[in-house]
């Protein structure tokens, strides 16, 4: 599902070029949980915007669900992106004039999928929102933003799930909720999940667990 080759990043800054990834090389299989941890500033969520086609590399290869992603446009990325990918961040980015059912109904809509309402609103039942198809995120709980975010992550079917520190806004229990429900729709309809979070324990709900530190992958364990 996901295979890096010698991944490099580089920036400009003020103070000159800054490596942010330094040859990564990465291997996941379909289906697989690998959990990404690593200090602030490791370069976890530029790994995660390369492999998402949100970020280019400087150098290497980078493949995704069958796709070569150095050889791809930005038009072409954004439609592997839509059928794809689905991803979920720690702020929600959900649009705030949006209902629920609207903001989950969008991939869809881009998709020309003359039931995006119908399936966004089995998607919101899926993840217990049923009842708040018609309310605006503003209106939400962090909870509740969060699971639409999820409903609409999921609601294309990804191949691949990137969640960025998705409980990193959420209280500890609302938070073991998200995680939970996240990892039952992974496995209901088999999707590979690359999660990144600051939470070792969290990561160890993972087949594997993946540990970047200065730009590079310094170690890899086995999850408990």
């Amino acid at each position: 599902m996901i295979e890096l080759r010698d991944v490099h990043v580089k920036l400009a800054s003020a103070a000159g070029e800054v490596n942010i990834l330094r040859g990564i090389d990465l291997t996941v299989g379909a289906g697989e949980s690998v959990g990404v941890v690593g200090p602030s500033g490791a370069g976890k969520s530029t790994m995660m915007m390369v492999i998402g086609g949100l970020e280019r590399a400087s150098s290497g290869s980078v493949t995704v669900a069958g796709a070569d992603l150095t050889g791809l446009d930005e038009d072409k990325l954004a439609l592997w992106r839509r059928d794809a990918v689905g991803i979920v961040f720690q702020a929600f980015r959900l649009v705030p004039t949006m209902t629920a059912l609207e903001n989950v109904a969008v991939p869809l809509e881009l998709a020309g999928r003359a039931d995006a309402f119908e399936r966004a609103a089995a998607a919101l039942a899926d993840v217990g929102l049923g009842h708040r198809l018609d309310h605006y995120p503003e209106q939400l709980s962090g909870g509740e933003q969060q699971r639409v975010a999820l409903a609409r992550a999921f609601v294309i079917r990804p191949k691949l799930l990137i969640a960025d520190e998705p409980t990193g806004n959420l209280d500890g229990a609302t938070g073991k909720q998200i995680i939970e429900l996240m990892f039952k729709m992974k496995e209901e309809f088999g999707t590979t999940l690359l999660l990144i979070t600051h939470d070792p324990a969290l990561a160890q709900r993972c087949d594997r667990v993946v540990r970047i530190s200065d730009g590079q992958l310094s170690t890899l364990e086995a999850a408990a």
